[in-house]
């Protein structure tokens, strides 16, 4: 395996370094694919929070996506722990954030002042899971709080684009769960088979493909589709509402 150079930002503090040869590039970067890959995140963000056709509760989760790419940018360019956290944290309130808006999808809250409660309980105790820890405990205590939330949140937005209702987003469904299920498969090769892709295939002339970056941009087209179909859904719902609502306050 390619042994890393020594770059600007030092040893790496980070619990997890990604199968990327640091400083390959430039000393000031440490996995510059990476870190420019991460940058898909904050473009789908922005132009997500820039399109008024979606609801105002997606577009928070668009903004939450920004902070995610910046935090992204700042965590592989250095491989610090510290800003790792500036990556890592902020995808845990974006999945908290989803968990509300994916079980409390109608206009009138259906379970009460307890469920925001506890999703602020879980972000309290993931949050410190995830920055209390070091090394492989860190690692886990993140991905096992953060992967069990993106599950569900998975399978929330497939039970939402198979209702009937929502056949018009269906297309949309179909090719963001396709990318963000194509991003997990590759996220999941660069971590276990790492020697594979970093040894294996520049031995025989094929050069490192860079998987997590690659997961970074079909995360990212993922998650602009798949928030697509969230905020169709969310609006449906509203606009079948209002109508009832107007003819039960009008006179008989």
């Amino acid at each position: 395996m390619p042994v890393d150079p020594l770059g600007f930002w030092g040893i790496p503090t980070a619990s997890i370094d990604w199968c990327e040869q640091n400083y390959a590039v430039t000393p000031w970067v440490a996995e510059i694919w990476n870190t420019t890959s991460s940058l898909a995140m904050v473009v789908a963000g922005l132009v997500g929070l820039s399109m008024r056709r979606f609801a105002r509760e997606i577009r928070v989760a668009f903004g939450l996506l920004v902070l995610v790419g910046m935090g992204s940018i700042a965590f592989h360019g250095t491989l610090r722990f510290e800003l790792q956290m500036l990556d890592e944290l902020p995808m845990l309130y974006l999945v908290t954030w989803l968990v509300w808006l994916l079980v409390e999808t109608g206009p009138a809250r259906r379970l009460g002042s307890w469920f925001p409660a506890a999703l602020l309980g879980y972000v309290v105790l993931a949050t410190a899971g995830a920055t209390l820890n070091r090394g492989d405990a860190q690692f886990l205590a993140f991905h096992v709080s953060f992967g069990a939330l993106e599950i569900f949140c998975l399978g929330r937005v497939t039970w939402l684009a198979l209702r009937p209702e929502n056949r018009p987003v269906r297309t949309w469904f179909a090719l963001g769960l396709a990318a963000y299920a194509t991003g997990i498969v590759i996220w999941f090769v660069d971590l276990k088979a790492c020697r594979w892709v970093s040894v294996t295939l520049p031995a025989h002339g094929i050069p490192n493909p860079q998987l997590h970056a690659w997961w970074h941009v079909l995360v990212s087209l993922g998650f602009f589709l798949l928030l697509s179909v969230v905020s169709f859904d969310r609006l449906r719902r509203r606009r079948a509402v209002s109508p009832a609502l107007l003819a039960s306050r009008s006179p008989a």
